[in-house]
């Protein structure tokens, strides 16, 4: 394979993708589909999880609460404030990144396992606020968005380039092509040289900065990209669900927001994409192997040893094995 030939290859990758997201619906059922969103919505949010832990090396496990703080935004201003769904999206990335970066100045004096304590926090402590300010969040009731004319394509199909789409595909749209967008974002990010000074924080923040790296500036950086990114995770789950409360973005999310992005590939975007269909599928598939009571956490725990054990690089290594076979 010429030098070219290797250049060329993620672009034909990319439009082959992009071709397959738009077919799908036509081959598969209503259920599915939303099914589907749900991969592009755990998309996003470990792509901006990765920038942060995979590019940067500053460890987070409290994405899921920047990620209530986009479903919030976005519920909020769909039912007090009649915005319409669409248009809240950038308003909960904008929001959630301000959110992100303001904590990313007091996370400037923690890393490793203490930066990881610290945003595990953070996604512990975050129902309790919610819960606490009832009169704004609905408290434990939660907002619910359910039949709200806000809400594109739920009362009525949508008309889009002269297709009508129900609601589950309309989502299914919405959240890929939300997802393609970032993900070419993320790839404009990390190849110049903000993705070089990144990677030069991850591997030593000493010969970082005595290469003139602002470590302050790119740490923070890194922490407000990635909350964007679950900001608007976050504001696209509140809109496929129909429904807000605090039990909506559990602890465990972040804890398999962290999952999907090991499988995928630390500091690499390849993989991303297995590792939101591993996450979102990983329930459904361990109930198919055994639905006794307490038995499927136990084969997901189980089905993540095995593959960590054949792939600890995530599917990104595998991928990188397989260019440097075809390389020779």
């Amino acid at each position: 394979m010429t030098a070219a030939s290797r250049r060329l290859l993620p672009l034909v990758a990319f439009a082959v993708l992009a071709v397959v997201v738009v077919v799908v619906p036509s081959f598969v059922s209503g259920y599915r589909a939303q099914q589907l969103a749900y991969v592009a919505i755990y998309l996003i949010a470990i792509i901006g999880l990765n920038i942060l832990t995979g590019y940067t090396g500053q460890i987070s496990l409290g994405h899921g609460a920047f990620m209530a703080v986009g479903g919030y935004t976005t519920a909020i201003l769909m039912v007090d404030y009649g915005v319409k769904d669409v248009w809240t999206i950038p308003i909960a990335a904008l929001l959630t990144g301000t959110v992100g970066f303001l904590f990313g100045f007091p996370a400037l004096r923690l890393s490793g396992l203490y930066l990881a304590l610290a945003t595990f926090a953070i996604a512990v402590s975050t129902p309790a606020v919610i819960k606490r300010f009832d009169g704004f969040t609905g408290g434990g009731s939660g907002i619910n968005l359910f039949g709200l004319p806000e809400l594109t394509a739920s009362l009525a199909p949508v008309e889009i380039l002269g297709q009508e789409l129900v609601f589950n595909d309309w989502l299914y749209y919405l959240t890929w092509t939300i997802a393609l967008v970032a993900y070419v974002l993320a790839w404009l990010l990390l190849r110049g040289r903000t993705g070089l000074a990144l990677r030069a924080v991850r591997d030593s923040e000493t010969a970082a900065q005595s290469s003139g790296v602002s470590l302050p500036r790119y740490k923070t950086l890194a922490f407000g990209v990635s909350a964007a990114y679950a900001g608007v995770a976050g504001s696209l789950f509140a809109i496929a669900t129909n429904y807000v409360n605090p039990d909506t973005f559990p602890i465990a999310l972040s804890i398999l927001l962290l999952v999907g992005v090991v499988v995928g590939g630390l500091g690499s975007l390849v993989g991303l994409i297995a590792g939101a269909v591993f996450i979102q599928f990983l329930p459904e598939w361990s109930q198919q192997i055994s639905n006794s009571p307490g038995a499927p956490s136990v084969v997901s725990g189980l089905i993540l040893i095995a593959l960590m054990f054949v792939l600890p690089m995530g599917v990104a290594g595998l991928v990188a094995r397989l260019r440097t076979l075809t390389k020779r």
